[in-house]
């Protein structure tokens, strides 16, 4: 019996006389993920529905013309190709042994077998109780370091890094319950670590609602709508300044996000444009430093108390702001800077701000400020103050938008569909899997090592910073702060402070070393080498500029003026 094979669709199918001309708006060029929409049939069966006919046995033999399809039924059929060629991607039994064949790496294979290989030896050692008992610390190191090797390589192996954040939080407190002194210590140990990390995630999941809802309002084009220069040097400055402050307020990622955005519709594609982006990427990082609530490792040390408010920004503002003029003075000197002036895009001007855009981006940004007022009025976890902000934008946008189906997107329901849960999630697993070595000991021996060879807190907090362009900066600050308690730097100490700034900034310095980087890296498809050509010589010239300017400033005893950086009523917050 000769083969049978579905047919491809595509334009010819247009003019074949057996289809109406009304069907040619559903043509599809892809066979196998193309399934036709409505009809009663499962996504499967319709799918087989396919018009199939036999395969001619010889180029000389014609195919029969395919038949006739009912009206009524056209949304049920894959409009098909007609000239009777045969293509194998498109056979109905052999879609999933083509695709893999096409998509067949033996390398990556090898490696991902490798990995599961590893994490089974692992987990076949902690079923081992005598042994893991008599050697936590060393069962614990492994698994910390399987899993981190795993979010390292993640897009090498194609594993999520929140799921392996999470499996090796698990596992490491499975090992901690086996070699505690008893299953009660472990579990107060647990109970305790996890209060402290709900903070963080509770913290992290209004933020970005927040953000979420003002963004889905275009409540950020207020801000970009006033950039209106054109010359190539000065819009460099005036992008870096803008994303500065705007970072110090949202979050870095956010920031970077809405800057790119906007770069797209300012600037044609060019070498420029992306240096504009590397731009973004420094600014965002430098502005979220020096703030409680601009980077995610500044908001963890203000939760823990290592950091207040009022001395984070007094102590940071000068150094922040040299590790980002330094790069963008010399990156006015480059040919890019120099070239002449962009044409604007009309796509600005098509975007229009939704109902009533304007009051949820001062009522969003609001609240996001009054988080640290909320944490000196009351003394309450700033969480709180941040779940104040997100339930009084609930109820706001329940408000103006009530009985408008249209506009459910607005809403913080549609808002928390779109934030990132993935991010949020690989936060917890990496705050819990740091939480079990502190437990453990772990950190303690590994500061008492650095003390012992590195007695230098700002090398050691320098060091922290370089090692967060290649490692992320999460674990990183809170392996710190399990490392060193408030007994060995007291709170606000020049230490915090320089492992604030240093964790923040110095992931400029890799594309891959802060999630603003990362982001530029997505939205405009920059690779490593590009970036570390272009942009890492200047990121590391302000990240070094930075630190020798905040090492002047706090011998020199000069911070920025109680009068600028004092939040009215906040006596010590």
């Amino acid at each position: 019996m000769a083969p049978y094979c579905c047919m491809l669709a595509g334009a010819r199918a247009a003019t074949s006389p057996s289809l109406p001309a009304s069907a040619t708006p559903l043509l599809r060029r892809h066979c196998p993920l193309a399934v036709a929409v409505g009809g009663p049939f499962p996504r499967a069966q319709r799918w087989r529905r396919g018009l199939r006919f036999p395969c001619a046995s010889s180029p000389s033999s014609s195919p029969p013309p395919p038949p006739p399809v009912p009206p009524e039924e056209i949304d049920d059929y894959e409009l098909l190709d007609t000239t009777g060629n045969c293509d194998p991607l498109c056979s109905v039994d052999e879609v999933s042994s083509q695709y893999f064949e096409a998509n067949y790496k033996p390398k990556d294979d090898l490696l991902k077998a490798l990995t599961i290989f590893a994490t089974a030896l692992a987990g076949a050692a902690a079923i081992n109780h005598s042994w893991v008992a008599a050697n936590q610390d060393i069962a614990m190191v492994l698994v910390f370091a399987l899993g981190y090797a795993g979010i390292i390589f993640e897009e090498s192996l194609a594993f999520n890094k929140s799921g392996v954040g999470i499996l090796m939080a698990v596992c490491l407190w499975v090992v901690r319950s086996i070699g505690a002194p008893s299953i009660d210590v472990a579990v107060q140990e647990l109970s305790q670590t996890t209060s402290e990390v709900s903070e963080i995630v509770f913290f992290l999941l209004g933020a970005m609602t927040i953000v979420e809802i003002v963004d889905a309002h275009q409540g950020f084009k207020l801000v970009t709508d006033n950039i209106s220069t054109r010359s190539p040097k000065t819009l460099l400055w005036v992008i870096g300044i803008v994303t500065f402050f705007l970072s110090a307020i949202l979050d870095n990622l956010t920031s970077t996000i809405v800057m790119v955005s906007l770069l797209r519709k300012l600037v044609p594609p060019s070498e420029y444009r992306k240096l504009l982006g590397g731009v973004v990427v420094i600014a965002a990082n430098a502005g979220g430093a020096w703030t409680p609530i601009g980077d995610v490792t500044t908001t963890m040390l203000w939760i823990h108390g290592q950091v207040t408010t009022l001395k984070i920004m007094q102590g940071l503002f000068i150094p922040s702001v040299v590790s980002l003029a330094v790069p963008l003075a010399l990156m006015s000197l480059t040919s890019e800077a120099n070239g002449s002036s962009q044409k604007s895009s009309s796509m600005l001007s098509s975007e229009q701000m939704a109902p009533r855009g304007q009051l949820v981006l001062a009522v969003g940004v609001g609240a996001l400020v009054f988080v640290p007022v909320f944490k000196a009025l009351t003394g309450l976890p700033p969480f709180m103050g941040m779940l104040l902000g997100l339930g009084i934008l609930w109820i706001l946008t329940d408000a103006i938008h009530f009985g408008d189906s249209e506009r459910q997107r607005l809403k913080v329901p549609q808002a928390l569909s779109r934030i990132d849960t993935q991010g949020i999630l690989f936060f917890l697993g990496i705050l819990l899997s740091v939480g079990s070595l502190e437990s453990a000991g772990i950190l303690r021996q590994l500061a008492n090592y650095l003390d012992a060879n590195i007695p230098n807190g700002d090398l050691i907090a320098s060091a922290i910073g370089v090692a967060s362009a290649v490692i992320d900066n999460v674990p990183l600050v809170a392996a710190t702060m399990g490392m060193y308690d408030l007994t060995s730097y007291p709170q606000d100490s020049d230490f915090w402070q320089l492992i604030a700034f240093c964790a923040g900034t110095g992931g400029s310095m890799l594309i891959i070393g802060s999630a603003a980087g990362v982001a530029f890296m997505g939205i405009e498809k920059v690779d490593f080498l590009w970036y570390f050509r272009k942009v890492s010589g200047f990121a590391l010239a302000g990240y070094a500029a930075g630190i020798i300017s905040y090492l002047a400033t706090s011998n020199l005893h000069l911070t920025l003026p109680t009068s600028l950086a004092e939040i009215p009523f906040i006596p010590g917050s």
